[in-house]
């Protein structure tokens, strides 16, 4: 039975905060805070374990508010419960700086776990979240004593599951048995264009339990319902479970409510007088009486939660010292203190080896050699483990093993990307996942938010060009690269050789402020022999890999597979140099006086040539330089053929030096 309204004044509370503040910022969507309201109440107060004076604590329940657009709900959370989230916070809500934008954004105010802007990858992350305590429990975990402990609680809405990464995502978390993930769907029946019955008649039910889950249904503003619903929930360790709870969008406005006029639009304040005198809400805006404070407050029952926990970790410590040290190294992020100089000491090796083999080889092997050292590596690729050589000695399926350290996610490239995201957010690994460069394009958004979020994702690419050959335009990447590289905050790397892609994976696994791409070759590569001092500098993104003849007159830049052809340009003139340039953010990073070392601002001759689109390379040539690459799709036939074809040659980029100097 549903409870009257005037009988939900602890709830009310986000209601109101919702409409005024989105009325005060005359942008918003109050409708899914007000009609979540109810069942946040029960998840919030009487589930969640988290501790509001320490929104790090390492063992919390994660949450997650996949439809975004509601974020008033998910900040007066924060707010009534006691984190570090004033009222005026909240009345500065989608204002320039404020700590309360428009959607959730992870980093600006405490509690948020990750961005949920675009609809479907919170509910990914969340699975990601899910897997990482799965994971992460079952390698440190032990009978006796139990560390990683914690839940995933979730809401989503109709515009998440209309999304196709919703089927990627839930279907690999049913699969790999997420118990710890509980989502709740507001089903109110409504989207912004109106009611979602003409457009979305799926039967989630049904879809749900198809994909391994447990699926409960609930009136969504019953609070005995939803509380029995999320008891039985728990009590499921082998399945997520879907709580459907049906809702009615903007519950307490007597105009609004059910409609979609309240999904994207403040109520306005003539209907938020009439919505106060429908909740009882006497208060005036902002105000949020003080045993209502007292009933959402939030800080004593997490302090004594965070405490309880301490006590079993420090009997853990006592027990198991070696784990326990390994966790909170693993939690903190911090790579082990020897592995820089073992790292060190690979490069090295690989390079007295001199091996010609492609760089997606090179890649597993830098793998194999990292791997054994860094125990937080959780990998996994889209069905094509066997060509992106992700796969080491070491890696074992978590499908197999829950401690394991790789997971198989199928022909899902976006849900792959966007779970990858929620593990490095929850902390503990370093996951890198991996496809062909050509369906990065079917995760770009994902890729799009670790580099927002400045996670630690390292994404591999294989088949990195037209090199790739038989397979067709289809599957050759044109424009993919100069995407990636248009990205802020993300690290793309297109390595020449097997040293160059070991210290690209050794600056990935480095770089904390962000993901990384590493651009690699299906087909084999020459071997560059480089002195020490150039093996230093490659980790500057750009660097002289052969110097000129005589008085210095052009300079070719080229990176990849495409190194191969500026050298074999290299041996036949005189004053050219030839510039490496694997990583050119990184480059661009450096200071001027390297930078200018490395490409003379008087020296305007400059050739770039690389298998991808041409036109990111003008900045570093100029509008007076030329670039040798592809304005075209692609062509089916042998690797060498299509070079040729569109001139992409040793004497092609002869040609463009001869013809600069």
């Amino acid at each position: 039975m549903t409870t009257p309204l005037n009988e939900r004044r602890v709830a009310n509370a986000i209601r109101v905060l919702a409409m005024d503040a989105v009325q005060q910022a005359n942008s918003g969507h109050p409708g899914a805070p007000m009609g979540m309201a109810d069942i946040a109440d029960v998840v919030w107060r009487e589930f969640l374990s988290h501790n509001p004076s320490n929104p790090q604590w390492a063992n919390r329940d994660r949450f997650v508010l996949s439809n975004g657009h509601g974020s008033m709900l998910h900040y007066a959370l924060l707010h009534l419960t006691g984190y570090d989230l004033s009222i005026e916070d909240i009345k500065q809500f989608r204002q320039l700086h404020s700590r309360t934008p428009g959607h959730p954004e992870y980093g600006y105010a405490p509690g948020i776990e990750t961005t949920t802007g675009p609809l479907g990858q919170g509910i990914a992350n969340a699975v990601g979240f899910a897997l990482a305590e799965k994971t992460l429990a079952a390698q440190f975990n032990k009978e006796d004593i139990q560390v990683v402990d914690h839940f995933t609680y979730c809401f989503l809405g109709d515009g998440c599951l209309m999304e196709g990464i919703s089927h990627e995502v839930c279907s690999l978390a049913g699969t790999l048995q997420l118990g710890k993930l509980i989502a709740y769907y507001d089903d109110n029946g409504i989207s912004i264009d109106g009611e979602v019955e003409g457009w979305f008649s799926d039967d989630t039910e049904q879809r749900f339990k198809a994909y391994g889950w447990q699926v409960l249904r609930v009136d969504g503003h019953d609070a005995d319902a939803i509380r029995k619903a999320t008891v039985e929930a728990k009590s499921e360790t082998a399945k997520p479970t879907l709580i459907i709870c049906k809702t009615v969008i903007g519950l307490g406005s007597p105009n609004k409510q059910g409609k979609e006029d309240c999904h994207g639009a403040p109520l306005g304040n003539d209907e938020i007088a009439l919505t106060r005198e429908a909740l009882g809400w006497t208060e005036e805006a902002f105000v949020i009486p003080e045993d209502v404070y007292g009933a959402w407050d939030a800080k004593a029952k997490g302090v004594e939660a965070e405490s309880a926990w301490n006590d079993v970790f420090a009997q853990y410590q006592a027990k198991y010292p070696t784990e326990a040290k390994e966790l909170l190294r693993r939690i903190s992020g911090v790579l082990p203190v020897d592995f820089a100089e073992k790292a060190a000491q690979f490069i090295a090796d690989t390079n007295a080896k001199a091996e010609t083999i492609a760089t997606r080889k090179a890649s597993q092997n830098t793998l194999q050699a990292f791997g054994p050292l860094l125990s937080e590596l959780l990998g996994g690729s889209a069905d094509l483990a066997g060509s992106n050589l992700t796969l080491w000695k070491g890696a074992e399926g978590v499908q197999d093993n829950p401690a394991g350290n790789y997971v198989h996610y199928g022909v899902r490239e976006f849900g792959m990307t966007a779970i990858a995201n929620g593990v490095a957010l929850h902390g503990g690994f370093i996951p890198y996942v991996a496809t062909f460069l050509m369906f990065m394009e079917y995760a770009r958004n994902a890729v799009r938010m670790s580099a927002l979020m400045k996670q630690r994702v390292i994404h591999v690419y294989t088949h990195d060009s037209i090199g790739l050959g038989e397979d067709g335009p289809t599957h050759q990447p044109i424009e993919q690269i100069a995407s990636l590289r248009g990205t802020p905050n993300l690290h793309t790397w297109r390595p020449a050789d097997t040293v160059e892609t070991a210290v690209a994976w050794l600056s990935a696994l480095q770089y904390k402020d962000g993901p990384t791409a590493l651009i690699l070759s299906r087909q084999n590569l020459p071997f560059q022999t480089r002195d020490q001092a150039q093996i230093d500098d490659i980790v500057k993104g750009g660097y002289v890999l052969a110097k000129e003849k005589g008085e210095l007159k052009a300079i070719i830049i080229a990176t990849g597979s495409e190194i191969d052809l500026a050298m074999q340009a290299h041996a036949e003139l005189e004053g050219v140099r030839v510039v490496s340039m694997p990583c050119a953010e990184l480059f661009m990073q450096q200071d001027a006086t390297y930078r200018e070392a490395v490409l003379p601002s008087n020296i305007r001759a400059r050739v770039a040539v690389e298998a991808a689109h041409v036109d990111y390379w003008w900045k570093f040539v100029g509008l007076d330089g030329k670039v040798i690459g592809m304005t075209t799709y692609g062509e089916s036939a042998p690797a060498k053929d299509l070079f040729n074809h569109f001139g992409i040659t040793k004497q092609a980029v002869v040609d463009a030096v001869n013809s600069l100097s």
